[in-house]
C-alpha cells in the first residue's frame, strides 16, 4: 500500500492509502485484459479540482473550439464532418449549458441547448495551457506505474449532455480516462463504425444483434483503463462533463503503423486510380481528403525505419515471429483504417510498454474489488432500458468474436467491444456485397486486400526486404 498525504496543504486530514503502488498499478495495466475501474488513485491530484468554473479560471477566458451536434434519435452516428464548430470560452459555454440568456453566451446563443450539445474534445493540455505549462504537473499518470507522465501527455474533454463521439476503436496504445466532473466521452482513434449503438439499425446491419455490451458509468475521481483495440462509443450524460485522459504507447503500436501504412498506399491509390471523387467512400469520417501516394510512401518508409530502429539488435525477423493480427487476440477490423498522419507527427516519443495479453496472469489472478472494478457484460434487457435519453450515460462497446462489452464509468457511458473477429457490418464501409453482382469491384479487391492478415504478411515481407537491401 502506498501511504500519502491527503487535503490541500491545510493539514489536520491525515493520511489515506492508496490501494496499489505505482508497479503494482503498472503491472495490473500490463496484465489486464479487459476494461476496468480503478478507484481511490487520484484523490490527491490537484486536477482532481479542474470543474468546469475552475478550469475557465485557470484558462482566463482564452478561447477553445467546441464541436457541436444535434440531440437527435437518428439510426446514423453524428460524425465529426456533420458536426459545425465555434470558438468560445468556458464562461461562455457554462452560461449556455446552465440556461442564463443568450446575452452571455456569445457564440452559442445560434444554438438552443435544449436541441444542441456541445464538446470540447481532444484538447491537448499542453496546447491548452501553453501560457501556464505549471499546471501540467497536476496530472500524475505516475501513480499508475508511468514515472514522468503527465498532463504534457495527456487531453482534455469538456461536454454538455448529449455530447458524445461515435463508435470507434484506437489503433494505438491503450487507454486512461480520469473522471473528474460529471459523467463525459472521450474520443479520437482510427477506425469508426456506421452503426449507432445507442440506436441500431437492425435492418442494415442485422449481425449487430450478436452484440454484446460492457456498459460502465465512470464517477468523478475514477480512471478507467481501456485496452487496446476495443470498441468504445461515449456519451456526456450529465450537464457538464470533465475528463482527462492518456493513451499509453505499447510494443505492438509499432507495427500497427507499418500496417495502417500500407492500407492507406492501397486504398487511396487504388480508388485514385478509379475515380479520384470516390475515395471519401473508404476515408474515416474524420478525414476531408485522402493524402497523396508520395506521401503515404513517405509515411510508409517512416513507420518501416521507426520498427526497425526500436528492434535494432534483434535477430533477423522470421514470418512465423511477425505477430499476425487474430493470433494474440489482437485482431484488428477487417476495413478502413485511418492514418492520421498530421495527429500523429505531433505526439512526443515516449517509452513503449508490452501490453501481455498472452503472458498475463489469469484474470482470476488480478486483484479486482473495491479498488479495481471490472467491468463485465451486462443482461440485454438492461441495454435496452437506455436509449437515447438526456439521462444517458457514455457508452463503451466492446467488439470480440463477435461479442459488444459493456462498462460502467462516471456519468458518461462507455461501450465497448474488443476488436477481434468484428462484426462485419459494424466497419465503416460503402461497399455492400450483392451475390448477384456479376463482376469483381475494385471495392471488393480492397475488402480482400486490406484483410488484417494479409496486411501483416505484406508488412513482414516489406521488412525483410528492407533488411536484406540495407544490411545493419
Amino acid at each position: 500500500m502506498t501511504t500519502v498525504a491527503s487535503g490541500d496543504g491545510g493539514g489536520g486530514e491525515g493520511e489515506l492509502n492508496k490501494p496499489f503502488t505505482p508497479e503494482e498499478a503498472k503491472e495490473i495495466i500490463m496484465s489486464l485484459q479487459q476494461p476496468a475501474v480503478f478507484c481511490n488513485m487520484v484523490f490527491d491530484w490537484p486536477a482532481q479540482h479542474w470543474n468546469a468554473k475552475c478550469l475557465s479560471k485557470l484558462l482566463c477566458r482564452k478561447q477553445i473550439r467546441f464541436r457541436i451536434g444535434m440531440k437527435k434519435p437518428d439510426t446514423a452516428p453524428q460524425f465529426e464532418t456533420m458536426c459545425s464548430y465555434i470558438d468560445a470560452t468556458l464562461e461562455e459555454f457554462l452560461a449556455w449549458s446552465c440556461g442564463q440568456g443568450v446575452n452571455s453566451c456569445g457564440p452559442f446563443s445560434h444554438y438552443d441547448n435544449s436541441k444542441f450539445w456541445a464538446y470540447a474534445d481532444y484538447k491537448y493540455l499542453v496546447n491548452v495551457f501553453e501560457d501556464n505549462t505549471d499546471v501540467l504537473q497536476n496530472v500524475m499518470w505516475s501513480d499508475f506505474g508511468f514515472p514522468g507522465r503527465d498532463g504534457r501527455e495527456s487531453t482534455l474533454w469538456i461536454g454538455s449532455l448529449g455530447a458524445n463521439t461515435p463508435c470507434h476503436l484506437d489503433s494505438y496504445g491503450c487507454n486512461l480516462v480520469f473522471q473528474v466532473q460529471g459523467r463525459i466521452p472521450y474520443e479520437e482513434s482510427s477506425v469508426f463504425s456506421k452503426v449507432n449503438v445507442i440506436n441500431p439499425d437492425l435492418k442494415q446491419f442485422p449481425q449487430f444483434v450478436k452484440a454484446e455490451r460492457h456498459m460502465v458509468t465512470l464517477y468523478p475521481g475514477q480512471v478507467l483503463f481501456v485496452p487496446r483495440h476495443w470498441w468504445h462509443y461515449v456519451e456526456s450524460i450529465d450537464p457538464i462533463t470533465v475528463s482527462i485522459n492518456s493513451w499509453i504507447e505499447l510494443e505492438e503500436d509499432h507495427q500497427a503503423r507499418i500496417e495502417e501504412a500500407i492500407t492507406r498506399t492501397l486504398v487511396c491509390a487504388m480508388k485514385a486510380a478509379e475515380d479520384p471523387t470516390n475515395s471519401k467512400a473508404w476515408l474515416n469520417p474524420t478525414e476531408v481528403e485522402g493524402t497523396s501516394h508520395e506521401i503515404n510512401c513517405q509515411y510508409l518508409n517512416g513507420a518501416i525505419s521507426a520498427y526497425l530502429e526500436h528492434n535494432k539488435g534483434a535477430e533477423t525477423l522470421k514470418l512465423t515471429e511477425f505477430k499476425i493480427n487474430g493470433d494474440h487476440g489482437m485482431e484488428a477490423p477487417l476495413k478502413k483504417r485511418k492514418l492520421d498522419i498530421h495527429t500523429r507527427t505531433k505526439e512526443k516519443k515516449s517509452p513503449c510498454h508490452k501490453l501481455a495479453m498472452n503472458t498475463a496472469e489469469p484474470q482470476e489472478k488480478i486483484p479486482f474489488g473495491l479498488n479495481l472494478i471490472p467491468v463485465l457484460p451486462s443482461l440485454q434487457d438492461e441495454s435496452s432500458e437506455r436509449g437515447i435519453t438526456e439521462s444517458d450515460v457514455n457508452d463503451l462497446v466492446k467488439e470480440s468474436g463477435g461479442h459488444l462489452g459493456k462498462l460502467n464509468c462516471t456519468k458518461e457511458q462507455l461501450v465497448m467491444n474488443k476488436a477481434e473477429i468484428p462484426l462485419e457490418d459494424s466497419i465503416v464501409s460503402d461497399s455492400t456485397t450483392c451475390p448477384s453482382q456479376p463482376f469483381i469491384s475494385t471495392d471488393d479487391l480492397l475488402d480482400c486486400l486490406v484483410n488484417p492478415k494479409v496486411i501483416s504478411i505484406v508488412a513482414q515481407l516489406l521488412l525483410q526486404k528492407r533488411t536484406c537491401n540495407f544490411p545493419e
